[in-house]
């Protein structure tokens, strides 16, 4: 089991940038994938980013790619989303995840943050 808690989130203007921490404990960090969600109102979750343990492998949502970075520090035991030029339509909740393998899919991920709500208006 791994937990996850987040931090970030708020209100921003469009074009601006935003970083989410997810700060992880439990189980090794080297024995799991990261991933970042979304869900928007009245919408279904939607995958954005995922790195495996080491970095070397990273998948990006057509949505987000070129505009948000997923990264990690095992060290620190943390996972971060970068987001830059932000748009109304980033406006959602965001989750980390992490899971035994690295995808896609909500169902490759078994250990869920709490969720940052990030508004992007001006």
């Amino acid at each position: 089991q791994v937990r996850l808690v987040q931090s970030g989130g708020g209100v921003i203007h469009p074009g601006g940038s935003m970083r989410l921490s997810c700060a992880t404990s439990g189980r090794p960090a080297n024995l799991y994938g990261a991933a970042w969600f979304r869900q928007a109102s009245g919408t279904e979750r939607e995958f954005l980013a995922a790195m495996n343990w080491s970095g070397a492998i990273t998948y990006y949502a057509d949505s987000v790619k070129g505009r948000f970075t997923i990264s990690r520090d095992n060290v620190e035991r943390m996972v971060f989303l970068q987001m830059d030029s932000l748009t109304p339509e980033d406006t959602a909740v965001y989750y980390c995840a992490a899971g035994g393998r690295v995808g896609k899919s909500q169902s490759d991920y078994v250990n869920w943050g709490q969720g940052s709500e990030v508004v992007v208006s001006s």
